[in-house]
């Protein structure tokens, strides 16, 4: 397995774009960097939205009283999202989307470009656009979402129906991550591919209730398909997310499917090779962005060059992490996080043997020593300034 590096910054305001300013970090991908390579590991696009997070609830909100929550917070949320997760685990990160110029766009603007690292040269300021915004209440393992918000104008530069893009076109970059829509083709992932780019996918809810993967035109160009249980059984139209995921590698080069508390499974369509991983039990605080956490964990053990299963471990392992933090974006944890993880399961006595030496692949990735930067986590008002 190609060994991941630790890099420095040159000076106190230089730093790789890409690259979160702070303290000491792990490349994934520093063992195979190459001259000529893409400038951008992961390139992607979406809607960016505030998130009020109200946690600590009760139990659902229930008509006609008010609820108080223990806890509340705020942080950049939609595609914002997957995007922090990836620059956390180390990956060069590009991302177009449309910013409001509004106090919460600012906001989202500066914590995602100053805060971590990731290009946003390919999105766009909207004088007069307010920025859309999501109130997340977390109870009992669950959240219930209100959002609002009004679609982007186009950009002044057509290229891309479904994307913010504020350029002629998407930027060289070894993979993206996309949210596949059922009915509609999105320009800007062909574009993307034709690039050399490696596509991973997600999927939302299926709307229309027809849950055709017919209705999925650009799965044809992903190389990695990841829905949950749910959206896998009903897309293959079987009765175990087992089953589902061996049918999807029938129809994309590997298929993963997450199991919720059970765990994820994968099938390599290539290869015939499968794998599934139990998940880490945790005391889940709030779930928001987990999902996109598994992603880039995903992504990051895909591009490095990792065994599927040690992929799936990681990949579940970062989700788990996250949902310790409320917020979505700024829950997402980074290698200091992995790093302690490691260290503490490996001082429990009472720790399974062969749970640890699932695990035992993160001894060839972080350093021998680990100096852990301040990391921002979501914060009660956007009128108090980052941390660190």
């Amino acid at each position: 397995m190609p060994g991941a590096t630790v890099t420095t910054p040159d000076g106190e305001h230089q730093h790789t774009p890409g690259v979160p300013p702070l303290g000491r970090r792990v490349d994934p991908l520093g063992a195979l960097r190459a001259p000529g390579d893409p400038e951008w590991d992961v390139f992607l696009t979406g809607t960016v939205f505030l998130d009020i997070i109200f946690t600590g609830l009760a139990s659902a909100p229930v008509r006609g009283t008010e609820s108080w929550a223990r806890g509340m917070g705020s942080s950049p949320g939609g595609v914002a999202n997957m995007a922090t997760a990836l620059a956390r685990l180390g990956l060069r990160t590009s991302l177009a989307a449309a910013f409001g110029d509004d106090h919460y766009g600012e906001y989202c603007w500066d914590a995602l470009e100053q805060g971590e690292g990731i290009d946003l040269s390919m999105s766009r300021t909207i004088p007069g656009w307010h920025s859309p915004v999501t109130v997340s209440m977390a109870y009992e393992d669950e959240r219930t979402m209100v959002s609002h918000g009004h679609e982007a104008p186009p950009p002044e530069t057509p290229g891309d129906d479904a994307a913010p893009l504020a350029r002629s076109g998407p930027p060289r970059a070894r993979a993206a991550v996309a949210s596949l829509t059922a009915g509609r083709r999105q320009r800007w992932i062909a574009d993307t591919a034709a690039h050399g780019a490696r596509i991973f996918a997600d999927t939302g809810w299926d709307d229309t209730g027809r849950w055709e993967l017919a209705a999925l035109p650009d799965l044809e160009l992903c190389e990695a398909f990841l829905p949950n249980a749910q959206e896998a059984m009903r897309y293959t139209r079987t009765a175990c997310p087992r089953a589902a995921a061996r049918a999807l590698a029938e129809k994309v080069p590997l298929a993963v499917v997450t199991l919720g508390a059970e765990g994820a499974c994968a099938v390599d369509g290539a290869t015939g090779e499968t794998a599934e991983v139990p998940a880490i039990e945790v005391e889940a605080l709030d779930p928001t962005g987990a999902g996109d956490v598994f992603v880039a964990g995903f992504v990051t053990g895909t591009l490095a060059g990792w065994p599927l299963a040690d992929r799936l471990a990681f990949a579940g392992l970062t989700a788990a992490l996250s949902v310790q933090e409320f917020g979505g974006s700024l829950s997402a944890p980074g290698w200091s996080e992995v790093a302690a993880w490691w260290q503490y399961v490996q001082g429990c006595s009472d720790q399974d043997p062969e749970a640890l030496a699932r695990y035992a692949f993160l001894g060839g990735l972080l350093p021998e020593t680990w100096h852990p930067w301040p990391r921002a986590r979501a914060v009660p008002t956007i009128g108090f300034g980052r941390c660190g």
